[in-house]
């Protein structure tokens, strides 16, 4: 009868931890990029490659930073949610397109549409491992200093964008 419940106290632990895993939000993973300064860098811009831009250059602004690829089929889907937010003026969107061709990237926003003020190029995705890509798309809410406030995994829907980002985004331009 004793051996049997070291088996079973170890079961139940197990479960327990399964229990609670499985009832997280894997698009919540934590980053402990939130509330420091956003990585420096300097990136070639996508269709003007002789041009630079640094995260430096928004100083003063709150902005957002859209991590994409001409091969991601969920940046497809959220692209379209990005088009509508960039006509609505709200927050100025920077892109960077993350291991992919220069001709790739350009083709694909010629096909989709360009919501971004410029978009760099990290064709060897340094730059992503600064700041933690998992994959993409990945999405970053900078504040005026320069501190990452919000990074969302996965595809922006509009019930994110409406409920998540944008009243943060509106709450650090307040400030």
């Amino acid at each position: 009868m004793m051996r049997f419940i070291l088996p079973l106290v170890v079961f139940l632990i197990v479960a327990a931890f399964m229990y609670v895993g499985l009832g997280l939000n894997p698009r919540e993973v934590p980053s402990p990029l939130v509330g420091r300064a956003a990585p420096t860098f300097t990136l070639p811009q996508l269709q003007e490659p002789s041009r630079q831009f640094s995260p430096q250059d928004m100083k003063g602004k709150v902005w957002l930073f859209n991590v994409w690829a001409s091969w991601c089929t969920a940046c497809e889907s959220e692209h379209p949610v990005f088009m509508q937010l960039s006509r609505q003026n709200l927050v100025p969107i920077y892109g960077m397109d993350y291991k992919d061709k220069r001709e790739d990237g350009e083709a694909w926003l010629r096909k989709h549409g360009n919501p971004y003020a410029l978009v760099v190029s990290d064709a060897e995705g340094r730059v992503g491992i600064d700041y933690g890509v998992y994959g993409v798309p990945e999405t970053y809410v900078i504040d005026k200093q320069g501190v990452i406030q919000h990074k969302h995994i996965g595809a922006v829907t509009p019930k994110i964008l409406d409920e998540k980002i944008i009243p943060l985004v509106k709450e650090l331009q307040a400030k």
